[in-house]
């Protein structure tokens, strides 16, 4: 869980506080950084309270109102450090504590938690709305640096595997972007990225947004720069007892569009993938047993 300024004050009163008033802090407990970007309003709707039950917990914790609480967040955002070094320290000790089977289960069991939560119902229409997009367009460019690169690629294997007109925006050289040159509004970029957000990857989506092409953001907050952007966002969950970020949940974004994009591909994609299978086949790309050579 990603700690705020308020999270032990939270949890140490958790107990003394009514069943609303739980509801608002534990909204506040899982969305930090949510808290100093979205309107009290907006944050009283997505944790299912009243907008006044978010103004009495502030009171409850000391506060004159919420937009005080939003203030101390959005001044502790500010001065956090997005780095990951802090962090490994945070890990090793938690490391040494508990053992490296411990550690491994609590990343198992967070990434697990994460990819869950994709499965409510919010999460499967933006799911269904970007396969969508990505569907209907004529081209699909896939954009992801550094972490969120093997993410990108990995859509970008499926959609090509199916016969789809997809493009990965490679960097290597530095001209993946150059490919855009052609792109319009009839043409999906798909956009990875979470925080710390790769400024490349900002840049390269709004050049692409002035295009007219439509932006899919894979990213971790509805307010981060690329879901601002997007004509339709997949928020995935990041946090991790590791000192990186977990990519689980974008990996399983990527798998998941891939597969309801093929699977509306009708004859073209049963044929683009047997095209493929009479590829590998004649140049004996696999090993099809698990049979140990002598």
């Amino acid at each position: 869980m990603q700690r705020g300024p308020l999270t032990d004050t939270i949890v140490d009163g958790f107990d003394d506080m009514s069943k609303q008033l739980q509801a608002a802090a534990r909204y506040i407990l899982d969305n930090p950084r949510e808290v100093a970007l979205l309107s009290m309003r907006e944050q009283a709707r997505r944790g299912e309270v009243q907008p006044a039950t978010m103004t009495r917990l502030a009171k409850h914790l000391g506060f004159a109102g919420y937009e005080d609480v939003r203030q101390l967040y959005a001044d502790y955002l500010r001065g956090e450090d997005s780095g990951f070094a802090p962090r490994v320290d945070a890990q090793a000790q938690n490391q040494r504590l508990k053992g490296d089977q411990a550690l491994a289960a609590e990343i198992l069991r967070g990434a697990g938690i994460h990819v869950v939560a994709l499965a409510d119902s919010a999460g499967l229409e933006s799911l269904v709305e970007a396969a969508r997009h990505i569907e209907r367009a004529r081209r699909v460019y896939c954009l992801g640096l550094r972490s969120s690169y093997p993410v990108a690629w990995h859509l970008h294997y499926m959609l090509a595997l199916a016969g789809g007109n997809a493009t990965m925006l490679e960097s290597a050289g530095g001209i993946g972007p150059d490919v855009l040159s052609s792109a319009a509004s009839q043409d999906v970029l798909v956009a990875v990225s979470v925080m710390p957000y790769t400024r490349q990857t900002v840049e390269i989506v709004d050049y692409a947004q002035s295009l007219g092409v439509r932006i899919v953001a894979i990213t971790d907050s509805p307010v981060a720069p690329l879901a601002q952007l997007a004509a339709a966002a997949v928020v995935v969950p990041t946090e991790s007892p590791s000192f990186l970020h977990t990519m689980a949940p974008a990996f399983m974004v990527a798998e998941i569009l891939g597969a309801l994009v093929a699977g509306h591909g009708g004859d073209a994609a049963r044929e683009a993938i047997a095209r493929a299978d009479r590829q590998s086949a004649a140049l004996n790309t696999h090993i099809k047993n698990r049979a140990k050579r002598s």
